[in-house]
């Protein structure tokens, strides 16, 4: 019974910054993409934070319950906002502006969090209920700067149809560039290889623990 209890209790702390983290890095691919001309997003009504308009059972809720239970980092994704490419102002530099926003967005929310824990240790709570407050706040914060530094990182890694593979994409030559992106069919089979291999967590998993304890 105490280890459902402990799970329970790290579900409800890790619960809300999962949701806020993945949710907002899918909405803001569609923000910038409205900034460049592109409105499909808009027009699909996926520029809301309302959770059921993003909400993939899968992504959202069963894998990042999984990752915490097993106590491994955790990731997850929403139902992607849709993006119209040749649409946007800039071409492929367009391209790279919407990818990285959404990593973009969880390193700012982290640096956010990171400042929120800082308020929250220097306010002088006093009491039985202020302990009783201040210490999930600041225990979601922490969880918040993990989720979204491992979100961020894992984004960027180069891999389509990963944003860090739509930023590569965009970097690459024209003629290598067409050449990579036939590469994301397989795409979602090679991430599953090196995530059971554990070659993505090799490469990114010192990177996760240096910003965090940058911010930290």
């Amino acid at each position: 019974m105490e280890q459902i209890a402990g799970y329970i209790q790290t579900i409800s702390i890790f619960a809300l910054p999962i949701m806020f983290a993945i949710i907002t890095h899918e909405v803001m691919h569609g923000v910038v993409a409205l900034r460049l001309g592109d409105d499909t997003a808009l027009r699909a009504g996926r520029l809301t934070l309302n959770p059921v308009s993003h909400i993939d059972l899968f992504g959202t809720i069963i894998l990042p319950a999984i990752l915490v239970f097993l106590h491994l980092p955790v990731f997850g994704y929403a139902k992607p906002v849709p993006v119209d490419f040749s649409r946007l102002r800039g071409g492929r530099t367009g391209m790279i502006q919407v990818a990285a926003a959404g990593p973009l967005t969880n390193f700012a929310l982290a640096i956010l969090s990171a400042i929120a824990i800082r308020i929250i240790v220097r306010i002088p709570w006093g009491g039985t209920l202020g302990f009783a407050v201040a210490r999930p706040l600041a225990q979601m914060m922490l969880a918040s700067i993990g989720i979204n530094v491992a979100l961020g990182v894992f984004n960027l890694f180069p891999l389509l149809p990963l944003d860090g593979g739509r930023v590569l994409a965009g970097l690459l030559p024209l003629s290598a560039a067409r050449a990579y992106a036939r590469t994301e069919r397989y795409g979602f089979l090679i991430l599953v290889v090196l995530l059971y291999t554990n070659s993505v967590e090799a490469v990114i998993d010192p990177i996760i623990n240096a910003i965090t304890r940058v911010l930290l």
